[in-house]
């Protein structure tokens, strides 16, 4: 069994969408001859592209939420079918210990998806995070605790 994590930005321009989600299919293929488990926190963007192709592949997606008012706090009403859809083809969805979401419940939801991986995917055009808690922080992260990563990034992807 192989649990790969992602980490990744959640604002791809329109035009990215198709280029990062083809580029995710193809680097988990190699992964999806045994039984591929995707982690993710279902964040829109790299994050909803992976489940996706996670489960176009025949695997199951293991859900990270921060918090118990993740998805009334943060998934907006334009992402919420997207969302939801993923959520209910979850084999696993686990909480964080916290009720609201914020930086704690965001720091602790990437602390554990590291826990549980054995390689960690990571949507990231290589700059560095706007703020704490970003894409280039989790990357950090995961390579301070020897967790290998895979940077895919194809060419022509953009940031909004």
């Amino acid at each position: 069994m192989t649990r790969i994590g992602i980490t990744g930005h959640s604002n791809l321009s329109l035009d990215s969408v198709t280029l990062v989600r083809k580029a995710l299919v193809a680097a988990l293929e190699p992964h999806a001859d045994g039984k591929l488990v995707g982690v993710s926190c279902l964040a829109r963007g790299a994050d909803q592209l992976f489940a996706e192709a996670v489960l176009e592949l025949g695997g199951e997606v293991e859900v990270v939420l921060p918090s118990a008012d993740y998805r009334e706090a943060k998934v907006k009403p334009a992402n919420l079918d997207r969302f939801d859809g993923l959520l209910v083809r979850s084999s696993l969805v686990r909480y964080m210990p916290h009720r609201r979401a914020g930086r704690a419940a965001y720091e602790d939801a990437n602390e554990a998806l590291l826990d549980w991986v054995d390689l960690l995917f990571a949507v990231w055009d290589g700059q560095p995070s706007g703020g704490r808690g970003g894409t280039a922080d989790a990357v950090e992260a995961a390579r301070g605790r020897g967790v290998p990563v895979e940077v895919v990034w194809p060419e022509g992807a953009r940031r909004e």
